[in-house]
C-alpha cells in the first residue's frame, strides 16, 4: 500500500557570479543564515557539516513559532551540484530530495534547482484530493522558493553581506 504521492519542482535561475559563489552560499552557514529558509534576523540556528553524510540545520523564528529544516547532505560537487534531504519535522517525516546544479554562462552561472516533494495520502483521501494537494505543495514550495532566490541572488551579486557571522 503506497501512501505518498510524488511530484517534481523545477525552476531556473540566472546569477552575475561564478558558479563558485553561488554554490558557497548553498553551504556557508554565515551565508545560509541570510537567504536559505530564514532571515538573519529571525535566524535562531545555521549549522551544517558538508559533506556525504553530513547534516545540516535551519531554525528560523517567525510569528512567535521556531520553524525548523533539516537535511543530510546526499552529493557535493563543487561547484556543480549539491543534493541534499529536506525535512520539517514538525510538520512531516516525510523527506524531499533537492538537487542544485550550477554551470558556468557567459553572464555568470545558471542554477536549475529540482525538488521532488513528498506528499503524506490522508485518510479517506481521493485521488482527486491527492492530486489537489500535490498541487498546493508544488505551488507553496515554488512560492517560498522564489522568495528565497531573490535573497540569493541579491546576497551574492551585491556583495553586501557581513561575514562576521
Amino acid at each position: 500500500m503506497n501512501n505518498i504521492s510524488t511530484t517534481t519542482l523545477t525552476m531556473k535561475r540566472e546569477f552575475n557570479v561564478k558558479p563558485e559563489r553561488v554554490f558557497d552560499a548553498w553551504l556557508n552557514p554565515l551565508m545560509m543564515k541570510k537567504w536559505f529558509f530564514t532571515l538573519e534576523g529571525t535566524n535562531k540556528v545555521a549549522h551544517n557539516d558538508p559533506k556525504v553524510g553530513g547534516t545540516w540545520e535551519i531554525v528560523d523564528h517567525r510569528d512567535g513559532m521556531d520553524y525548523r529544516a533539516v537535511g543530510e547532505y546526499l552529493e557535493i560537487d563543487p561547484p556543480k551540484k549539491l543534493v541534499f534531504t529536506f525535512k520539517m519535522p514538525q510538520f512531516s517525516e516525510l523527506k524531499d530530495t533537492i538537487t542544485v546544479e550550477l554551470k558556468e554562462i557567459s553572464t555568470g552561472c545558471e542554477m536549475i534547482f529540482t525538488q521532488l516533494i513528498h506528499v503524506a495520502k490522508e485518510e479517506n483521501w481521493t485521488k482527486a484530493d491527492m492530486e489537489k494537494a500535490l498541487g498546493e505543495y508544488k505551488d507553496e514550495s515554488e512560492h517560498g522558493w522564489n522568495l528565497m532566490f531573490m535573497g540569493l541572488k541579491e546576497l551574492v551579486e551585491t556583495g553586501s553581506i557581513s561575514y562576521k557571522g
